[in-house]
């Protein structure tokens, strides 16, 4: 009997595990089918003798009556079958309440947990810094999403809980200050003011990792370096050196714990982001997992050198400029001592122009003007013409040299247009010189991506209304064109798509820094002399013959091809046998939803019907018997509640395991 139990018991984990794939549609897991089946087989064993006992099926020692062995196979056929669709409603509501990969295998979760212990430490403070700043509420699924009045001081707090949760999460508020698309103005303004106070590590650290990544001892490479870094920030440190033929260099050294952390810390930030996005309705609209992925791939390419080493290089072709005598550079990377973890460069000789006020003022005032024309030029130099810039211009990453050039520095942060991009970023810079707002508004909606209800003409009449006060105003304006530009985009509800965000963010902190070299300057006026400079160097002979060639080759194949299409359309309509045919749900998308949606509806009008007519049966009189006290309709009635037991538990699946979720605007971090 034993035997015969086990058997039974390993037949029915068989049959659950292969009919609950064939017919859910899902893979489920085999611990839950075999405790889902042991269940069933001692569950339904007792229930199932009982049930013969009643039926004269079976003898009280659970022998098969004499005579009734046809009957028997009926009833334990439908009992087995019985079972197992119970077995697959347990599974459903199983699936519903705890998908399967939800909980972890045991060998996992061992080898996990030291990891879910340092991660639960870290939760738990996050969780006490967001409650500690009045953040808590926001971490549930009550949380309102329209703070009105109340988001300068929710952005505030929320500043103060990331400054002191430490450097990724400084990091992260910076990112996010820059999408003021999806967080508002008040949260950009105040993340942009974060900045992280981190202690320099000690020397011996720095000359450990400076063995590692140069292969030797830094004494055979430098002839000294400056123990005392010049500035520590929060993934490296700065240090002055000397090279052996003593040439000035400074060295970026990447803290040893920075990997480390970051890797820790970023793990909590997606984690915590999929989990708001899922729970909150801010968070799902705000699109936070996106969010936090983007920044988890921007944050984890900081983290080697070798990127910002091939950023100077790029931004560096596009960089070098001497307008009017000012030379705006790239300082000099030497690529044979640099690598993950150090980037060595020339020292620039002078200070950066946040720090610079007394060489600032000792400069005429038409010299200053200059300098912050050179850098204008320069910049917009690298955003419309070859697409690579720069993305994080505060003054502190402008040097002023003493020989009164600029220099650019930290290339961990660049960005990249396309052709049509830096095309649309052109016309509308072209728009804006010329003050007319329909072309800047057709130009700003080419790089920008609509809202469901933008309002293109009082978009148009507010981009007018930008563009004559900001040149009416000119120097004497507190406001900045870039920063009203953004503002407008926010309030028309327009998506920024991350490579235009990243061109708003230099050119917004391009703006205080022009301020700071020079306080009159007339942004405006700047900007359209930069742009008619760029205009009339693509308008040389040489900028229109390669405009002429690049738009020719992108036109000779459609060219080649035109004749044969317009024969073939002339001969069709000769022949009157034009016709134009439109193809509905063409997209493979709108068929899966479709084809989806038939599904549902067909199982559930089958599994209604079954339902319905073993209702029918079952209550209904008369009818043939299949033996002494068994009818044959309450046996049928029994069977089509089966198939409408199973129909419901498999449209039930699909609903659990396809549920949509509120409409989101596409969005990218």
């Amino acid at each position: 009997m034993q035997l015969l139990t086990l058997v039974l018991i390993g037949f029915m984990i068989l049959l659950l595990g292969l009919i609950t794939r064939r017919l859910l549609g899902v893979p489920v897991g085999w611990i839950r089918t075999i405790l889902v089946s042991l269940i069933v087989v001692y569950g339904g064993g007792a229930l199932s003798r009982r049930i013969g006992e009643e039926l004269g099926v079976f003898t009280a020692d659970g022998v098969i009556t004499p005579g009734r062995d046809l009957l028997a196979a009926v009833v334990v056929t439908l009992m087995v079958a019985w079972g197992i669709a119970l077995g697959l409603g347990i599974l459903v509501i199983l699936e519903a309440l705890l998908p399967t990969g939800t909980v972890p295998s045991l060998a996992r979760f061992l080898r996990d947990l030291p990891a879910r212990r340092r991660r639960s430490r870290r939760y738990a403070r996050i969780v006490t810094l967001a409650v500690r700043h009045g953040l808590g509420g926001f971490l549930s699924s009550r949380a309102r999403s329209d703070l009105g009045d109340d988001a300068p001081q929710v952005a505030r707090s929320l500043r103060e809980a990331l400054t002191e949760a430490g450097v990724t999460y400084v990091k992260l508020g910076q990112m996010i200050a820059t999408r003021p698309d999806l967080v508002g103005d008040a949260f950009a303004r105040e993340l942009s003011q974060l900045q992280s106070d981190v202690p320099a590590e000690p020397w011996e650290t720095v000359r450990s990792t400076l063995t590692t990544e140069l292969g030797r001892a830094p004494e055979e490479v430098f002839a000294e370096v400056d123990h005392t870094p010049l500035a520590a920030a929060s993934v490296g440190q700065v240090h002055r050196a000397r090279l052996l033929d003593g040439s000035p260099v400074v060295i970026k050294v990447q803290r040893s714990t920075a990997r480390a952390q970051v890797r820790d810390d970023l793990d909590i930030v997606v984690r915590l982001a999929a989990w708001l996005d899922r729970v909150t309705a801010w968070g799902h609209s705000l699109d936070v997992r996106t969010l936090a992925d983007g920044f988890a791939t921007s944050l984890t390419e900081e983290l080697d050198y070798r990127t910002e080493l091939a950023n100077m290089a790029a931004v560096a072709r596009a960089t070098d400029d001497h307008r009017d005598g000012i030379v705006v550079r790239v300082p000099t990377a030497y690529e044979e001592l640099s690598g993950p973890r150090l980037l060595v460069m020339e020292e620039v000789q002078g200070e950066p122009v946040s720090r610079a006020r007394e060489q600032l003022d000792r400069m005429p005032s038409d010299e200053r003007a200059a300098t912050a024309g050179a850098l204008l030029g320069s910049v917009l130099r690298q955003v419309i013409g070859t697409g690579v810039f720069h993305a994080d211009l505060h003054a502190g990453n402008v040097f002023l040299e003493r020989d009164g050039g600029l220099a650019l520095l930290d290339l961990g942060s660049v960005g990249r247009l396309d052709a049509a991009a830096r095309a649309g970023i052109g016309r509308l810079l072209l728009a804006v010189d010329r003050g007319d707002s329909i072309a800047a508004t057709d130009a700003l909606l080419e790089v920008l991506d609509r809202g469901p209800a933008l309002d293109d003409q009082r978009l148009e009449r507010e981009l007018g209304a930008v563009m004559t006060r900001a040149a009416s105003i000119g120097s004497s304006g507190t406001g900045g064109l870039f920063s009203d530009l953004l503002s407008l985009v926010v309030r028309h509800g327009l998506s920024v798509p991350p490579q235009i965000a990243a061109v708003f963010r230099s050119l917004g902190a391009l703006e205080g820094t022009l301020r700071q070299i020079d306080p009159q300057l007339d942004l405006v006026e700047a900007s359209r002399e930069a742009g008619r400079e760029l205009a009339q160097e693509r308008l040389t002979p040489a900028g229109l013959r390669d405009s002429a060639e690049e738009q020719l080759a992108r036109m000779l194949p459609l060219l080649a091809r035109l004749p044969r299409r317009v024969d073939a359309l002339a001969e069709s309509l000769q022949r009157g046998e034009l016709s134009v045919n439109v193809r509905l749900l063409a997209d493979s998308r709108d068929r899966s939803f479709i084809t989806g949606l038939v599904q549902q509806l067909t199982m559930t009008v089958l599994a209604a019907a079954c339902a319905i007519a073993g209702i029918m049966l079952v209550v209904s009189d008369g009818g043939p018997m299949l033996a002494e006290n068994i009818p044959l309709h309450p046996l049928l009635g029994a069977t089509l509640f089966l198939f409408a037991f199973v129909l419901a538990a498999r449209a039930l699946v699909l609903v659990f395991r396809h549920t949509v979720l509120p409409e989101r605007a596409d969005r990218r971090s």
